[in-house]
């Protein structure tokens, strides 16, 4: 990350391989590299899963809210590495913990993903993570990656 706090989509398509409808950051509010990342989510009836989930009564699957937050915690490893990943290195997660989900996430929300690194410990990264609604806890979780390929 350059000497900035904030991503706009075309800087977090730098940092991250995902794509439509897989890319699920919209925008990175603040970013302290080394310490915590704050980015936004907005959730609109054309996500691809409210087709199934659920026909009449749309509800943002909590593994997407997770991957969303995995995504969060990405671009934070990135910008504490200091630029965008080896294009041959991904990360991985190793781990998921303690994953709690409060309420659910509707059409018209906007998730804001909040994610603090907590270490680093031989290549493995623990994040802590939540996602909010207004304020209002929609899911937390704690999670470990681990980068495979590139320099590694």
């Amino acid at each position: 990350m350059n000497d900035t706090t904030t991503m706009d989509i075309g800087q977090i398509m730098d940092y991250l391989p995902h794509r439509y409808p897989f890319l699920l950051v919209d925008r990175v509010i603040a970013c302290a590299p080394g310490e915590s990342l704050q980015a936004l989510k907005n959730v609109t009836i054309n996500e691809p899963f409210f087709q199934g989930h659920f026909p009449g009564r749309p509800v943002m699957p909590g593994v997407m809210i997770i991957e969303a937050l995995a995504q969060a915690a990405g671009l934070l490893a990135f910008a504490t590495q200091g630029g965008p990943p080896d294009p041959d290195q991904t990360f991985y997660f190793v781990s998921i913990d303690k994953a709690r989900f409060r309420r659910p996430v509707l059409p018209g929300d906007q998730l804001t993903l909040s994610v603090s690194l907590e270490r680093i410990l031989r290549g493995i990264w623990r994040f802590s993570a939540k996602a909010t609604v207004d304020g209002e806890t929609a899911a937390s979780c704690e999670m470990m990656v681990a980068p495979r390929g590139g320099a590694d």
